[in-house]
């Protein structure tokens, strides 16, 4: 197995933030890790309303992705941990967003998030086989 330790391209030297990688590509096929509304240049957690927090976690997942040499548009499925699905529709509408075409596949639950948090997405995502990223 060939696997590939993808990196927030933000991310500053010594922000560590657990036993686990923010990416992981396995032959052309990238696994992001729960990505939060965290300021990566800073290291620290950004809270504000669930717009807020989720357009800065889905650009977390965004610069990841592109970070593997991907884009929003290869991306298959979604997992969201919102800590009050009240909050859902708010959520969905900054979500929608980020995608054309055909949307991911997609669960959404309510979960206890650390750090007074309100949202938690991860996602799976087909990287393109192409020359210049080298994944074939």
């Amino acid at each position: 197995m060939n696997k590939k330790k993808i990196i927030h391209p933000d991310r500053i030297s010594g922000f560590d933030t657990g036993a686990y990688s923010d990416g992981v590509l396995v032959d052309g096929l990238l696994f992001v890790s729960g990505q939060a509304s965290v300021d990566f240049k800073t290291s620290q957690f950004v809270l504000g309303t669930i717009e807020e927090e989720t357009k800065r976690t889905m650009d977390n997942l965004k610069d990841i992705i592109e970070a593997a040499g991907g884009t929003m548009d290869d991306v298959v499925k979604c997992t969201a941990h919102l800590a009050d699905i009240n909050d859902f529709d708010r959520y969905n509408k900054v979500y929608a967003t980020y995608f054309t075409g055909i949307k991911p596949a997609r669960t959404t639950v309510q979960s206890v998030l650390a750090e007074n948090l309100k949202v938690e997405i991860d996602c799976i995502v087909k990287i393109p086989q192409r020359e210049s990223n080298g994944y074939f």
